[in-house]
């Protein structure tokens, strides 16, 4: 098993995500405050829809923060089997879920403008929403460079496993709140510009259930990410395949019955049982250290019906 080796490699890519999502909670929480306060004073529902659209991002900022801290203080616990890999995936769920919460409020609050609309201070509203895109933006590049610093780092150790593609969840749920963000930023300003030259101030509704329905797909796809590799499900044929090349190269007549989960977002488990005789259980454990994103293995030989186990 490599569990230390690969645990350490999740640990330093997990310290440069909580150190973007530090910077960038602190920027939110200081543009919520000014963008719920603006929708407020200049009546614009895009706008405050916005402003609390990122309050319920800086809480989930907050659960990102806590899953990072978690996973490293646990990192080394023998209670975790497998590690903390999982504590990243986990906060990335709850996170998607807080996204899925943020687009029925706003879908709501929407509706219900169209039917009580208020008036609006256009001018002010355009000026403060142009500024929440360009602080989103800027919140979006920093996570992004952060996690592509982490990302290029692992595929530079792995090139030859081009299959396998590196993502931190917890960093990605961080990522998509701050797009949502920038998302629901251009929607007001397109809201606000057509609400002041052309009068059609329900446009300012419209933009919020358009924006609801675009964060609800991207959290829908989070959550279908994360759930699967929280409840070990997933259909790996290309790293199956790879396995059951390196277990069955000598000898055609083997067969393997081959398990495969995920412990981290691009770390695998393997059990694999398998026949053949003893003497080739070294060799197909040799075989396995060389492939990195197996982390840990187990493997059960049955020979003359005898069950030998190796771990």
């Amino acid at each position: 098993m490599k569990a230390h080796g690969e645990n350490h490699e999740m640990l330093v890519g997990h310290q440069r995500g909580e150190r973007s999502t530090k910077i960038v909670i602190a920027i939110t929480a200081i543009m919520m405050v000014g963008e719920i306060a603006s929708g407020i004073l200049f009546g614009s529902m895009a706008l405050l829809a916005d402003g609390w659209h990122m309050s319920t991002h800086v809480a989930a900022f907050g659960i990102t923060l806590f899953a990072y801290w978690y996973a490293r203080k646990h990192a080394g616990d023998p209670f975790y089997k497998f590690g903390t890999g999982k504590v990243s995936v986990l906060g990335g769920f709850a996170s998607a879920v807080a996204l899925v919460v943020v687009a029925f409020v706003m879908a709501f609050e929407s509706i219900a403008r169209f039917f009580s609309p208020e008036e609006i201070l256009f001018d002010e509203a355009i000026v403060v929403a142009i500024i929440g895109l360009v602080v989103n933006l800027s919140c979006a590049k920093i996570l992004h460079d952060s996690g592509h610093s982490h990302g290029h780092s692992h595929d530079e150790d792995n090139h030859h496993h081009h299959h396998h593609e590196h993502h931190d969840h917890n960093l990605k749920a961080a990522y998509l709140h701050v797009l949502a963000d920038a998302l629901t930023s251009v929607f007001a300003i397109v809201a606000l510009l057509v609400g002041k030259f052309y009068g059609l101030l329900w446009l300012d509704a419209l933009m919020g259930i358009v924006g609801a329905a675009v964060i609800t797909k991207w959290a829908w796809s989070l959550l279908s990410d994360t759930s699967a590799i929280l409840l070990d499900g997933g259909e790996f044929g290309d790293q199956e395949a790879e396995i059951r090349k390196l277990v069955g190269t000598e000898n055609e007549s083997i067969k393997a019955s081959i398990r495969l989960w995920k412990v981290a977002p691009q770390h695998f488990a393997t059990a694999i049982h398998t026949t053949g005789s003893p003497a080739e259980l070294a060799s197909i454990r040799s075989k396995l250290r060389q492939v990195p994103w197996i982390t840990y293995s187990s493997i059960e030989i049955v020979a003359d019906g005898v069950d030998t186990g190796s771990n």
